[in-house]
Order: C-alpha cells, then structure tokens, then sequence
C-alpha cells in the first residue's frame, strides 16, 4: 500500500480525476465553521468543572452553555444542533449537579437502540471517575443479567435504557422501581428524530404512562430532548413530551470544511438511458479511497449490499493468509459483540473502511472518519446530513459523495442539486392520538395503575368511552369509581413499539463440526427469502450456504464455501 494521504491531498487528485469529473453533477464546498463558546452557569459544581477541563473542555460551547442552564432552571428544552456538536454534554451535567447536590436525585436517558445506550453509558461513566463522585449509572437493557437488575433498581442514580425496556420492563414494575420514580428530576431522551410515525407515537404513548407513574409517585421530571437536523424539532418534542418546550437551536460548535460530491454513474447504454450500477461505481471510489489509506465509511441501503461491498473490498486488501481486517461490515444481524468490538476498531483507528446500513447513521461514537460514500441516496435529506455527519467529526476537512441509482428519486437529486441544498429537512411526524395505538397504551396504562372515574389519559378527551369500551369487552372492571385491569394476559407484551417481531432467527456456523457458533441473527420476515435452505447468506463479506433452516427451533445452520452467487430476495 502506498503512503497514506491525506483527505486534502485526496481531495485534490480528485479533481484532477477527469473520468471522476466527467460524472460529477455538483461540487459544493461547506465552509468552515468557528466555534462559538458561552459560560458555564455559576454554581457548578468545582468537581465537574474540574472533569471536563481534564478532558480538553474549559468552556462550553453557546448551546451546551444555553442548555445546561435551561435544564437547572427546570425547564423543558430540545436541543437540535449537527452530529458532533456535543449534544451530550446538555444533559450530563445538570444531571451530575442534580445527584452532586441531593444524592437522592435520578434520572432517565432513553436512547432508541442498546448500541447508543452502551456508547453513552462508557462515556457518563467516564466522567463520573473523572470527578471521583459516588455516582452509579447503569444500563438497563434485554441484555441486563438478572442478578444485577435488582441493584440497579435500588442503586442507580441514572438508568440507561430504550423505550421498549421502559414499556415492558419498567413501568409495568413501578413498584419495584420506587426509588427512581420518587426522586426523577430529568428523562432524557435522545436522537428524537428517530422517532417518527408508528414507533413516535408509539413512544409519545409511553412517555404519557411514564408522567403519569411519575404523578402517582410525587414526581414532575423536566425533559430534556436532543435531536439532530428536521424541520419540526420543537413540535415533535413537544407532542412527544405533552410539555411546552423551548427550542435551543444555534450551534456553537466548530465544524471543518466539507466537500459535497454529486455523483451520476456513466450512461452504458445510451439508447436505452441506462447507466452503470451504483453498487459497482461506489465499489471504485470506495476502492480508491482505501488504497490511498483515506479512512471513510461507506452507507448502503441494504445489508445484502453492505455485504456484497464488504466482499469486493476485503478481496483488495487480504494478506497472504486470508486476513482483511482493515475492512469491515455493520449491520443489523450482526451479534452485539461483534458490533462493540468494529466499534472499538474504528474509535482506535485500526479500521479504514467500514461499509454500513444506516445503523451508524446514529450518534454512536466511532471516532474521526475523513470521508463518508453513499451509495444510493438515502432517500431524504435529513439522513442525507446526518449520514455525511459521521466523518470530520473533530472539525477537520471532510468530503461527501454521493453515488446515485437509476431509481427516480435519485436521478431527481442527482441532476437538480439546488432542490437539495436549499431545501430545508423533512419534518417528523406522529400520532399518538391513533385511536389503535391509543387504546393499547390505556390498556397498559390501567394495568400499571388503575383510571379513577373522570380521570384523563394525557389530555385525551375521550378517555372515559374508551375506559367504557374496554370495560363492556370485560378487560377492565368498573368498581367504586375506578377501572381495574381484568384480563388474564400481560397487555404490554402484545405491543411491538417498532412494529417489526421480536422473534429473532439465530444463524449458526457448522462449518466445523466439533465447534458450532451463533455469529448472527435475522427477523423471521426475512428469513424466508435469505435463509431458505442452499441459500447463499453472507457475512462480513464470507459466503455461508445454507443447509438447514429449523423453522420451531428458530435456527438456521450454514456452512462457509466459495461460489460464485449469492441470494437475493425477488422483486417484483
């Protein structure tokens, strides 16, 4: 491999790329950004001043310092700034304050996958040495052992956890969590603009049931929001939340300069106007980056082409015995380990290519990337922005490309660059207020407490019909003015809030047959099509067929070969 460049110097033999140029649509240059600071609120704690300063921090920028003092007011915010703007900081240090000045205080961080969970928890934990403070901060997940979780109850002065923990795992156990909802000061819930249509109003039904279990215990939380780039962050915080919020977004924080490439694949057929595909045109700049030593991440639409890409470019680089690590596959389906340990590769950087779904399109915490390739246009822009976010994350020069498809949608962007750039973020939307996704959550609702008569479901008008219709199907029980939960079964485990099933295939390796191992799993919507017996399945670019798929036991087991395939689902 040659000398690595740098992203300056690959950006300028770039442009003297003519077969590059010829296929470029826009190229459009972000300045750079200054940072702009504000002060830290007086009255913080010494120890917490002193732990950010340890870690390069000695002032915070103008929306951490608008935050922070917004939230020890005990107001409701939503803080709504770029990827890497340090929207953490926000919340970590009211809280810190908070359980600083009455170790009785708690709090709440929702994050929407256990990824981000993990990432943010490594984090406050650090922090919290830093200051040498008695502070516990758990995780409180599917992955949590049994042993621990009563200790957390107890324990934990900050619980992190993702909103279907909080629906089947918490709130229906309120009681075994009196510590927490007695003394909650703030609920966090971070990268809001995840959740929108089913799972946001699904969410926003959760947050009711949570303010109500607060009630019932004495407590009033502030809630404190972060959201990366839409164009509704304050309306969608506030239907989620039911509180007014006041909206904090003018980012402070310094961000290097950006080149955005727009990029159409060379027509092959001009008769028939058809181009060269996107997967293998990506495969090329990606290729190019990776022999220039540029590190950079590659999204892809779809696993299946995550791990097609990850093959083409682990074939570049594999030594003379077989091993490519310096290119690596992220998906869903892969094993949380396996997903922690590329994190860890990529923070440390031992990796530079790693080709993703948009499951790193989130704010998990994977270090400095110099160029970011999408291959396909994401389909808005919003994750358009958030995905180019994931490189030049300390402020230096970063370089975005976009690959476009034949799809419609794409060739529009490609060829009207100005729709784009001067369009604002589509707008998140919900409806917690759907009569089928309501009527679920008052059946949680009445089970975790029961509805005294009159009382309302976070300002639904008609909460009484609906109480009276649940008790007419015999699922509640109208006595001496109250509604009691009647029915046999656990209402809360009916509800999927992301509506996808939660039963799970694992993928099991037998290619050697003394030592069978799980390095997967898959929804089973999709197992039918990627995982039908002599499948060819892939994963992290190695080919598996497929040898038998035990539809009772929830299993398939594969075994490692070499051919020249690899299955696809049919489209139609």
């Amino acid at each position: 491999m040659q000398k690595p460049m740098t992203i300056s110097e690959y950006i300028k033999e770039l442009k003297n790329n003519p077969a590059f140029m010829d296929n470029v649509t826009s190229w459009q240059v972000v300045p750079a950004r200054e940072a702009r600071y504000g002060a830290f609120p007086e009255g913080l704690d010494g120890r917490i001043v002193d732990a950010l300063r340890r870690r390069g921090i000695d002032r915070p920028y103008s929306h951490q310092s608008q935050a922070i003092g917004a939230a020890l007011e005990g107001r409701d915010f939503v803080v709504v700034t770029p990827t890497a703007s340090g929207k953490t900081l926000c919340y970590n240090v009211p809280v810190l304050q908070s359980i600083l000045a009455d170790e009785a205080s708690r709090a709440l961080y929702l994050f929407p996958t256990k990824a981000l969970s993990s990432d943010q928890v490594a984090e406050l934990y650090g922090m919290i040495q830093d200051m040498g403070a008695e502070i516990k901060a758990y995780t409180y997940d599917g992955d949590t052992p049994a042993s621990a979780r009563s200790a957390i109850r107890q324990a934990g002065h900050v619980v992190v956890t993702n909103p279907d923990m909080l629906h089947q795992g918490i709130l229906p156990h309120h009681t075994k969590w009196v510590k927490l909802f007695e003394n909650l000061k703030y609920v966090v819930i971070d990268e809001i603009h995840a959740y929108r249509g089913v799972f946001g109003s699904n969410l926003a039904n959760v947050i009711r049931r949570l303010k109500r279990i607060c009630a019932f215990y004495g407590a009033r939380p502030t809630f404190i929001c972060c959201s990366a780039t839409i164009r509704n962050p304050r309306e969608l915080a506030e239907t989620m939340t039911g509180r007014k919020m006041l909206l904090i977004d003018e980012n402070g924080a310094p961000a290097g300069e950006r080149h955005v490439v727009f990029y159409n694949p060379p027509v092959v057929n001009a008769q028939l106007g058809i181009r060269a595909g996107s997967i293998p045109e990506t495969r090329k700049i990606a290729a190019s980056l990776l022999k220039c030593g540029v590190q950079h991440i590659v999204f892809a639409r779809s696993r299946l082409t995550v791990e097609v890409l990850v093959r083409y470019l682990k074939d570049m680089v594999r030594d003379p015995l077989g091993n490519a690590g310096r290119v690596r596959g992220y998906r869903g389906g892969y094993l949380p380990t396996q997903r922690r340990e590329i994190e860890r590769e990529l923070r440390a950087g031992n990796i530079t290519s790693v080709v993703s779904t948009n499951a790193l399109e989130l704010g998990i915490d994977i270090g400095q990337l110099d160029a970011c390739v999408l291959c396909g246009y994401p389909g808005t822009i919003a994750s358009t922005w958030q995905q180019a976010g994931r490189a030049g994350r300390r402020g230096s020069v970063s370089l975005l490309i976009v690959v476009a498809s034949s799809g419609p949608l794409d060739q529009y962007i490609i060829q009207h660059p100005e729709y784009f750039f001067r369009q604002s973020p589509e707008q998140a939307l919900i409806n917690p207020d759907n009569l089928y996704i309501l009527l679920n959550h008052i059946k949680c609702a009445a089970y975790e407490l029961p509805f005294e008569e009159g009382e309302l479901f976070e300002g639904v008008e008609d909460t009484q019909e609906l109480l009276s219709y649940l008790r007419d199907e015999n699922i509640l029980r109208q006595v001496a003015g109250k509604y009691y939960w009647m029915a046999e079964e656990f209402p809360q485990a009916g509800i999927n809030l992301r509506s996808a099933s939660d039963q799970n295939f694992l993928i099991v390796d037998i290619t050697d047959p003394k030592k069978h191992r799980v390095i997967g799993e898959m929804d089973r919507f999709t197992v039918p099509m990627l995982l039908h017996q002599y499948a060819i399945y892939m994963h992290e670019g190695t080919q598996y067929q497929v040898e038998q798929l035990d539809f009772d036991d929830k299993k398939a087991y594969i075994r490692r070969v070499d051919v020249g395939y690899y299955t696809d689902a049919a489209r139609c």
